[in-house]
């Protein structure tokens, strides 16, 4: 097997406190989809975070491409390798061709055939000229997607891209990443709540409880005959802490 494009060792964050994130070892392997389940407060956002250099860590390691990374000293154009999707969209003001290129323009790019690309590809090409700020919750999401893979990423990072979006759009936004990463091979790092979406998306599926990861195993195994007692009653819907 050839070398994980992610390896996390003795990786730990805290904030002033206890340790929010505590993880012994976590591979991702490149063209893969990760999904990471659990309660609030688990921990799968902060490891997003990491994931993407937005923070360092307290402790341990990361590295990513067999390059070794402890703090905030990361060169830009491996950050540009990677983009996150968050729940909650930040559009920039203007339309939403103008927010689909901003990570173009910041590469100092301009390639208006590969933005209505994307924009078709998302299903906004009739929306290319509207206000971003006035789209629907399921739109702005769809936007915000175009935008992170519009610059063509390495790494695809989720956080809980479709909550409390009506079916329609989860649809959506389910199928353009299943095509990126078939398609482009983009490895895919999901943060859910919903496990059958992790089960719809998911080649590998983890366990996050308390900032730790409890299992991770491939999606079949995961959903089917789990090992640890705690996932097997977190896939049965029960409350689990």
């Amino acid at each position: 097997m050839d070398a994980p494009l992610y390896l996390l060792d003795g990786l730990r964050k805290s904030y002033d406190g206890p340790a929010v994130l505590d993880l012994e070892h976590l591979e991702v392997q490149a063209g893969e989809v990760l999904a990471l389940v659990g309660p609030s407060g688990a921990g799968k956002s902060t490891l997003l975070r990491l994931l993407n250099f937005l923070e360092p860590p307290t402790a341990g390691s990361i590295v990513y491409h067999g390059r070794t990374f402890r703090d905030h000293r990361v060169p830009i154009a491996v950050r540009r390798e990677i983009t996150t999707v968050f729940q909650r969209p930040a559009l920039l003001r203007g339309s939403v061709r103008r927010n689909v290129a901003y990570g173009l323009r910041l590469r100092g790019q301009r390639d208006d055939r590969r933005v209505e690309q994307m924009l078709a590809q998302v299903g906004l090409g009739d929306r290319a000229k509207a206000h971003a700020q006035r789209l629907s919750g399921g739109e702005m999401q769809r936007v915000a997607l175009a935008r992170a893979l519009v610059v063509e990423p390495t790494v695809l990072l989720l956080d809980e891209p479709t909550a409390n979006l009506d079916p329609y759009n989860v649809v959506l936004i389910e199928d353009i990443v299943r095509r990126q990463n078939r398609e482009q091979g983009t490895t895919v790092v999901l943060v859910t709540h919903n496990v059958f979406q992790a089960r719809r998306l998911a080649t590998r599926v983890g366990l996050m409880l308390s900032g730790r990861l409890i299992e991770v195993g491939p999606a079949p195994q995961f959903f089917e005959s789990p090992s640890d007692p705690r996932t097997a009653a977190f896939v049965r819907g029960e409350m689990v802490y």
